[in-house]
């Protein structure tokens, strides 16, 4: 829908056009979003209730968890069930209204949950390296302390990046080639001779991101260095097996975020934009369950526990 304004045509709606529209690929597409989101979901609620219900799982690094697994629900949330809605409708459609919130949630949550992976690399180095001093640095007030912190600061870039976006003019093309309302797709399609609104919150989110991308590499080289000088052969492995996964995730998560946001804008559709996007807004919900909590034997034995007090009521 437009409206004409002193000879101007605002957009008050977008049309989202990531997948080809026809039924056997809006079939495809709904039913793979729905595993997705069904995976992601059931993983990152029950690590939620786990943590809550547990008495021994109230340690820092469940705390930190809990809140990643929140976070994972708001960034997969914002996206995928209006991408599947729109599929089965065969209606591509998002309000101005929508679009503003769904840019403030997605880059909101993705903030956050980078923040939140800085924070929590700097408890596995407290707990590896430091494990005398863990609970005195580690305590609970630091922990509240960085938890809200890093909401703070993923509300503050989100905030910086929905006013510089929206204060841009759309006023010609409202189709963006993208199945959520996503920064870079957008600014392909404004009509404002300078995007230095949006471009000033980018360049400051890049800097911000690339400070924790280096802190949380600093701090596994430090807890590598440190696993190499336990003698035992198993108990390295183990150290290995829990760290690794954890850094491929964080490495994907941002090189993909960054490739997004930082190539250059176009108004052409391509495949490329759509799979990288998935990556940074629907691979770690769905497998960070399984990488920081679920291989964790604490907390399979908590998931044991409750599978059976379910089954036995």
């Amino acid at each position: 829908m437009l409206s004409i304004v002193a000879n101007l045509t605002i957009v008050r709606e977008f049309i989202l056009l990531g997948f080809p529209n026809s039924e056997n690929v809006s079939i495809l597409h709904s039913v793979f979003f729905s595993l997705i989101y069904s995976c992601a979901l059931m993983g990152n609620v029950l690590i939620i209730i786990i943590t809550t219900v547990d008495q021994h799982l109230h340690s820092p690094m469940y705390f930190f968890l809990k809140n990643l697994s929140f976070l994972d629900l708001c960034l997969i949330s914002v996206t995928v069930p209006k991408s599947i809605a729109n599929s089965l409708t065969h209606n591509s459609s998002i309000s101005l209204c929508g679009c503003v919130v769904q840019v403030f949630l997605l880059i909101f949550s993705l903030a956050t949950e980078l923040h939140l992976l800085t924070v929590m690399s700097f408890d596995r180095y407290a707990a590896i390296c430091h494990p005398l001093h863990y609970e005195v640095i580690m305590n609970r007030n630091m922990c509240v302390q960085l938890t809200a912190m890093s909401w703070l600061g993923g509300c503050l870039i989100a905030v910086m990046h929905t006013a510089g976006t929206f204060s841009l003019s759309y006023c010609e093309s409202n189709v963006v080639h993208q199945f959520f309302c996503d920064i870079p797709q957008l600014l392909a399609i404004s009509c404002s001779e300078s995007l230095i609104a949006e471009l000033v919150p980018i360049f400051i989110s890049v800097l911000v991101d690339m400070c924790c991308f280096i802190f949380i590499v600093i701090s596994y080289l430090y807890i590598f260095c440190t696993v190499k000088k336990i003698s035992s052969t198993e108990g390295q492995l183990k150290a290995y097996y829990t760290c690794v996964p954890h850094l491929v995730v964080v490495l994907l998560f941002v090189s993909t975020g960054f490739f997004a946001y930082l190539k250059p804008t176009s108004d052409s559709p391509s495949i490329s934009d759509l799979i990288i996007s998935m990556f940074y807004t629907m691979v770690p919900p769905t497998f960070n369950p399984i990488i920081y909590s679920l291989r964790n034997h604490a907390m399979k034995m908590a998931v044991g526990i409750l599978l059976k007090w379910i089954f036995t009521k």
